[in-house]
Order: structure tokens, then sequence, then C-alpha cells
């Protein structure tokens, strides 16, 4: 079971984390993609890492633009789960 972040650890986490935002109780990004099939396999990457770590985001397409928004649901709020797949997600996104 994951532990729910402090402010302080929420913030030291966002250091690191290239554009992620915390809107409320989650991390959030939107990354846009060459193409709308581009943006699909993104997501489809996103998705295998996500069940690896059986940890899923909220996704939002909207043609090639793609929102994950991060949040432990289970602990009510930011958990090192989220931060952990929001690195997964930008290394993904960069390769």
């Amino acid at each position: 079971m994951a532990t729910k972040l402090t402010d302080p650890e929420i913030a030291a986490a966002l250091t690191d984390l290239n554009d992620w935002s915390k809107v409320d109780a989650t991390l959030t990004k939107t990354f846009e993609r060459p193409t709308f099939p581009e943006a699909i396999d993104f997501v489809r990457a996103v998705a295998v890492e996500a069940e690896s770590a059986n940890h899923h985001p909220d996704i939002d397409i909207r043609w090639r633009k793609v929102t994950f928004t991060l949040s432990t649901h289970s602990e009510g709020g930011l958990t090192e789960l989220d931060v952990a797949l929001a690195r997964a997600i930008d290394r993904l996104a960069e390769g």
C-alpha cells in the first residue's frame, strides 16, 4: 500500500518532473503528438507501463493532445506511485 505524500514531498517531486502540475490532489500534464495515430500509440505505451505498475492514470484524448491525470484514489491523494508513473510517462514521451 502506498503512503500519501506530504506537501513538501510533492513540491520536491515537482522540481524533478518536467511540466507536470499539481491540480488539487492530482498530477497532470498534457502531451501533444504529431498525429492522432501517434497520440493513440503513446497512450498504448503508457497503458502497458501502467498495467505493469498496477497503477492507472485518467486519460483524456483530444485529437493530438493527450492529458494524463495521476492520483492514488485509495489513498485520497498523491503517492510515490504517481510520481513514478509520471517519470515513466515522460520517458515514454521522449522515446
